[in-house]
């Protein structure tokens, strides 16, 4: 019974992590049983040797679905990134076609403006199921949303091109100054992916928006975004709105049960 238990903990654990996981591990047991593998270290190749023949036919048929992945594999002249392989290892990276070529299209732009820019994707989409949940985010279900990392300078006003403060592009928070716009002061809900994160704060480097670059990207995305690829809303935290001068009615909140979303932005198309 423990096993069990087990082995239904780990099947449940991948299913949230990657969506494909658990299938790819119930058939590592059926077939280190078949062909009688007992050894841990020979199990656990023999899941990873399926697991990545499940991810890559994932990319071959989720178009089928809808859906396509962003990729992980870039090289020096590319100007839209995904910020680490472990968004495509755990197949996080996959969008509507509409929503990939907006993201392809917002680089060039950028490119265009500030040449030699990089823009950074984040989390995505799974490759298949609509309504399929891609925790911690609440409505990154559908293919139609994704996350860009802003842009950012030192702390001498220089701008780091394709850096981000934390290693995955999340958890590292600009702070609200004193008088800024605090919709959730004095909350205190329990059930939230609205985490500070404080103890982790200190350990990021001291990077900053870049202004210019960041703004000039919402503008695009407020503007060409909307009319070329029906962009829908925009989610940034209202201190960072005020503090770039926005006032563009598709820059929402996304509530206090949310995520913060000033360590990223969120966009989503209808």
């Amino acid at each position: 019974m423990l096993r069990f238990t087990l082995h239904a903990l780990i099947v449940v654990i991948l299913t949230l992590l990657t969506q494909i996981g658990g299938i790819a591990y119930l058939l590592a047991l059926a077939a280190a049983r078949a062909i009688g593998i007992r050894r841990l270290p020979a199990r656990l190749a023999l899941f990873l040797l399926l697991y990545a023949g499940a991810a890559f036919a994932a990319s071959l048929t989720a178009p089928a679905f809808g859906r396509v992945p962003l990729s992980c594999l870039s090289n020096a002249a590319d100007r839209l990134v995904v910020r680490s392989p472990i968004y495509c290892l755990l197949n996080r990276n996959y969008v509507t076609s509409e929503v990939r070529d907006l993201a392809q299209a917002l680089a060039a732009h950028m490119d265009q403006k500030f040449p030699g820019t990089v823009t950074v994707a984040l989390d995505a989409n799974f490759p298949f199921l609509n309504g399929f949940p891609l925790l911690p985010h609440l409505s990154h279900t559908d293919g139609k949303k994704l996350d860009f990392a802003y842009y950012y300078k030192d702390a001498d006003g220089a701008f780091l091109n394709g850096a981000t403060r934390s290693p995955i592009g999340y958890f590292a928070f600009e702070e609200p100054a004193a008088g800024d716009e605090l919709p959730c002061a004095g909350r205190h809900d329990w059930l939230t992916t609205r985490w500070d994160f404080d103890a982790l704060q200190p350990l990021f480097p001291a990077y900053r928006i870049e202004e210019q670059r960041t703004s000039a990207a919402i503008a695009w995305l407020t503007t060409e975004g909307v009319s070329r690829f029906r962009l829908q809303k925009i989610f940034i935290e209202p201190h960072l709105k005020n503090a770039l001068g926005i006032t563009d009615p598709h820059i929402r909140f996304q509530g206090c049960r949310a995520a913060r979303h000033d360590d990223h932005i969120h966009i989503q198309v209808e």
